[in-house]
């Protein structure tokens, strides 16, 4: 599991930056989720709620139960890390509750439209290249403040009423700064995590380039990143196409190809930076050159 190389609790974290979120009572937030009612999503520890807090509207309600040591430092370099982050294009951080030491609670906007993984299928091409860029810029704005996310794939992407991207999920894969450090647990989802990074164990920015090269080849194609019933992994499925042998048209999912909007040109030009992001990680591009790229390239993104 990545750590910080320090650590501090919770509490110091919030003192130092009051003026940046708020922190809410037990009673404040189980009254505003009407006892916890209405579950939204749930993880290995955590489960989501849905609430309505006094002047922000619907608000997810994360609550990580069985608070061990371990999990509690998580929840802290979680703290830290969301106090400090302020994109259009990742989840807004609410507030907190550290009343509870079994209970430790994080609370951000709701996003309507719930994950890129669940609604992946029913968006329309630009939709999806809008998503793509969308999500490089918040990765330029992440690794421009030295962050490291770690866990880039499609359920960590929710959709908000517009279908614009949000980026969430800060916990025990995100890294701050990009010391060379090797971890001994690998952490990242099946499917997205870069090879060199399960060879070494070093965190670095270039892994999240390649789990955002294999977001993109799931909005090219539609298909899960890892599927064991339809081939086991994206990036061996459509390896040949990546590195030019055959031609796009064979992978692109079939929903775009009945629907309209649809441009080739821009398929192809997608591939190529999928390409280079699972590629040699010494060659990939940063986060910086994909956003200048797609710029330059998609004339209706703004």
């Amino acid at each position: 599991m990545v750590l910080l190389c320090f650590f501090r609790t919770s509490k110091q974290v919030a003192a130092d930056c009051d003026s940046m979120n708020n922190e809410y009572s037990w009673e404040q937030i189980k009254k505003w989720s009407n006892n916890f009612s209405t579950v939204i999503g749930s993880g290995g520890v955590s489960t989501v709620y849905l609430a309505r807090l006094p002047g922000s509207g619907l608000t997810a309600v994360k609550i990580q139960s069985a608070c061990t040591q371990r999990l509690a430092r998580i929840h802290g370099q979680e703290l830290q890390i969301l106090i400090q982050l302020k994109h259009p294009n990742i989840v807004k951080f609410v507030g907190h509750c550290d009343e509870k030491e079994e209970e430790r609670v994080l609370l951000f906007e709701y996003a309507s439209n719930g994950t890129l993984h669940d609604k992946l299928h029913r968006l329309k091409w630009k939709t999806r290249t809008l998503i793509a860029f969308q999500l490089a810029e918040a990765l330029e704005y992440l690794h421009g403040m030295q962050i490291i996310h770690g866990d880039i794939k499609a359920s960590n992407i929710l959709l908000d009423q517009k279908l614009n991207c949000k980026l969430c999920d800060f916990g025990s894969s995100a890294k701050l700064g990009f010391s060379s450090t090797n971890y001994r647990m690998i952490v990242g989802s099946q499917g997205y995590v870069d090879p060199h990074y399960l060879k070494t164990g070093l965190a670095s920015m270039k892994n999240d380039i390649y789990s955002y090269g294999v977001v993109l080849l799931e909005l090219l194609t539609g298909r899960e990143a890892f599927n064991l019933e339809r081939g086991g992994m994206l990036t061996e499925i459509v390896g040949p196409v990546v590195r030019g042998a055959v031609g796009v048209e064979g992978v692109v999912d079939e929903r775009l190809r009945c629907g309209e909007g649809l441009d080739f040109e821009e398929v192809k030009f997608m591939v190529s930076i999928a390409g280079m992001c699972i590629g040699d990680s010494m060659l990939r591009p940063c986060a910086e050159e994909i956003v200048a790229s797609m710029k330059a390239r998609f004339q209706t993104i703004s």
